[in-house]
């Protein structure tokens, strides 16, 4: 595949990203924080927020089996898939609990085999979710103190 193709592919996924229901998806992403794969499964079916994390979580997967089958550059992508990690790590640590409860070993499966094949791969994973819960904890406190 040529840079050329793949850069295409890659602005075609960020103009996905700025849809209005998979912006407002994803700023809720953001400040969800799952403490267990029985916090993602209640995610999952509350009528509320069940269409934002299958939206984001879905999205990011898909992507990465673009890159992972060979349609985008691996290189390419992972220069501008930092939201990737985002996702990834706040799912990760749940992940083979929540593929057992839901009975799907397959479950992100694209992402976790492109995210852990990277120079890293589970250290940064771990880095951003303790990024995320610090993020999180300072905007609880600013918005407690003002």
């Amino acid at each position: 595949m040529s840079k050329e193709t793949s850069a295409d592919l890659i602005l075609k996924l960020y103009e996905l990203r700025r849809e209005d229901k998979m912006r407002e998806a994803r700023a809720w992403f953001i400040s969800f924080f799952p403490e267990s794969a029985t916090d993602i499964l209640n995610t999952m079916i509350d009528e509320s927020t069940s269409a934002k994390y299958r939206m984001v979580s879905s999205y990011w997967d898909m992507a990465a089996s673009m890159v992972n089958l060979g349609a985008i550059d691996e290189e390419m992508f992972m220069a501008s898939a930092g939201e990737a990690w985002v996702v990834l790590s706040k799912i990760h640590p749940y992940l083979d609990e929540l593929r057992e409860m839901m009975g799907n070993p397959n479950m992100f499966k694209h992402l976790e085999s492109l995210l852990l094949r990277q120079p890293n791969g589970l250290e940064t994973l771990a880095a951003r979710r303790e990024q995320m819960k610090r993020w999180m904890e300072a905007r609880a406190a600013r918005q407690a103190g003002g």
